[in-house]
């Protein structure tokens, strides 16, 4: 008789929320609150997928960085390998030059 009664109460929830889902239309901003929510629903999925694809991009770049430590120690006679790579030389920013200051005016 219990189980009899759990079933019927789910059913009667279920009811109730099909009622409520097929009003939902007649509700003035409801329409655009599902919507949204579908909206928000795709970018979710989207995300997870990328995130999902970080995890194999680690793995790549973990990969990457020991070829790269095997590389340089293996060229260990290369300029390069002992002074962890080409130096960047700095670009020095033209100042304009300075106008020199006026002579005092000669006495006569």
């Amino acid at each position: 008789m219990a189980q009899q009664r759990g079933q019927d109460l789910f059913s009667r929830l279920a009811d109730r929320g099909e009622d409520v889902i097929g009003r939902i239309s007649d509700i003035p901003g409801a329409q655009k609150l599902l919507e949204s929510a579908t909206v928000l629903k795709e970018r979710v999925d989207e995300l997870q997928k990328k995130v999902r694809g970080i995890d194999d991009l680690e793995r790549r770049v973990v990969a990457l960085e020991r070829k790269v430590d095997q590389l340089s120690r293996s060229s260990g006679g290369s300029s390069r390998a002992r002074s962890g790579g080409a130096k960047k030389t700095a670009t020095r920013r033209r100042t304009p030059a300075k106008p020199k200051p006026a002579a005092p005016p000669a006495e006569s």
